[in-house]
């Protein structure tokens, strides 16, 4: 394996360390001042570090192999620091013209103390910082006249970012699962349910991505973005190809992004019916015959002699009566079946009421008051830049509500040269509730 870094073979000690938990959080304490110094940590900057670390925790630290006895009688921080200098997770630069020993961390070190710091830290929700650089990178797209196509490139590569976030989050789901399975008594199975699950899964990651995350907030902004784009791709002819190309597949990753958090709904509504069914089966305790007869098959099927297994189902059927009961009834001979006759079913038909002429009249007269010119006038008198927006528009009267319901009514047909977008978001002006909707032109094929 080629890795990108040269790595010494010595550094991977840590991890067959009995003190690796040490050397991890020495290492998080250091990188979290190096992180916010302007020029090297001095090596009495770290010994100090480390001190302070020390005199916050107690540890039972071990004696490593290649230890010397002089390493061993010096202090904690020291024997620590040395340790993680011996094996290069710190590396030491001489400055002589100051002479002092200065303190760095090499490149591949920092990839796994950053991935430490990712395991031990709470981090910013990746979803949201993903949506909001894939946002802030098409618009800029968009309005910046110094664009080029590494932006949209920068994009793609957010939403796939995105899309692993869910994939990972979606495929740790399962071991909540296997969790569940494993508790025997229901206390515990509340504990794990509620300090594991709902602490962990649902409230620091599902319930934001079903309520405040940012992904609802700007999915449709983006969407529609990505369509202005294609309808009119401001680029030179050569680019255009590669432009519509990376704006399909940012299209594609977000109908991937949308199917994956439809996945993650059924997997929880499956973990939360397997631990209600789990929570009724450790219920079922001795106060239920059914969790008696649980208890009993369960302690049957624990022999593994045929003979044992064979005896302890004798003496079980000597005093317990394991078949169903059942009370015959006064008759409890077999009779023949009565046919049913066919004029039992026979039901009298309705006849629908019929419509007087004037109230057929009155329902044309409502169905055809506006015609389709009208509808189409009154959406594009009230567009602005090619999109009608319903929260941006003001209802004078009625006519103006039912042209409106018209309006809808003429996008969702087939042919219709208009499209609308409905939103969950409901309005309210001068009376008038409705649903915020987007109405806009149909790109024409």
């Amino acid at each position: 394996m080629q890795f990108l870094y040269e790595i010494p073979a010595e550094f991977w000690s840590l991890f067959r360390s009995g003190n690796r938990d040490v050397y991890i959080e020495a290492l998080l304490a250091i990188n979290d001042e190096y992180q916010y110094n302007n020029y090297f940590l001095s090596k009495e900057a770290c010994a100090q570090i480390l001190t302070e670390m020390c005199r916050e925790a107690s540890w039972n630290f071990e004696r490593e192999e290649d230890e010397t006895e002089e390493e061993e009688k010096s202090a904690l921080p020291g024997r620590i620091l040395s340790w993680l200098l011996r094996h290069k997770w710190l590396r030491r630069v001489e400055d002589y013209t100051t002479m002092t020993v200065n303190i760095v961390i090499p490149d591949y070190a920092a990839v796994l103390i950053d991935a430490f710091d990712r395991l031990v830290n709470e981090q910013m929700e990746e979803t949201q910082i993903y949506i909001q650089n894939v946002y802030a990178t098409l618009f800029s797209y968009k309005n910046d006249r110094r664009k080029s196509l590494s932006m949209l490139k920068t994009a793609l590569v957010n939403t796939k970012k995105l899309n692993k976030a869910l994939q990972d989050m979606l495929h740790n789901m399962d071991t909540f699962f296997e969790r569940l399975l494993e508790q025997k008594d229901y206390k515990n199975l509340l504990k794990e349910h509620l300090d594991g699950y709902v602490e962990t899964a649902v409230q620091q990651k599902y319930h934001i991505l079903k309520t405040s995350d940012n992904f609802y907030i700007y999915k449709t902004d983006i969407k529609r973005c990505l369509r202005e784009l294609r309808e009119d791709p401001d680029v030179a002819p050569e680019q255009e190809g590669e432009m519509l190309e990376l704006v399909d597949q940012i299209e594609r990753g977000f109908d991937d992004i949308e199917h994956r958090i439809a996945n993650m709904d059924r997997e929880h509504s499956k973990y939360i019916r397997a631990t209600v069914s789990r929570l009724n089966y450790l219920l079922s305790d001795e106060t239920e015959r059914h969790g008696l007869l649980v208890q009993l098959l369960n302690h049957l099927g624990a022999d593994q002699e045929p003979e044992e297994q064979l005896e302890k189902i004798t003496q079980v059927a000597e005093r317990m009566q394991l078949t169903g009961i059942s009370v015959l009834n006064e008759q409890p001979l077999y009779r023949q079946r009565r046919k049913k006759r066919f004029e039992d079913d026979l039901t009298v038909e309705e006849k629908p009421k019929e419509l007087s002429r004037e109230e057929i009249l009155e329902m044309n007269q409502i169905r055809h008051r506006f015609t389709r010119k009208e509808i189409e006038d009154f959406i594009g008198a009230h567009m602005e830049d090619g999109v009608l927006e319903t929260d941006h528009i003001s209802l004078k009267n009625d006519e103006d509500f039912e042209k409106l319901i018209l309006a809808y009514d003429l996008s969702v047909r087939r042919k219709s040269p208009y499209r609308v977008v409905v939103q969950e978001e409901q309005l309210e002006d001068g009376g008038y509730r409705y649903p915020k909707m987007a109405f806009f032109m149909q790109k024409n094929e």
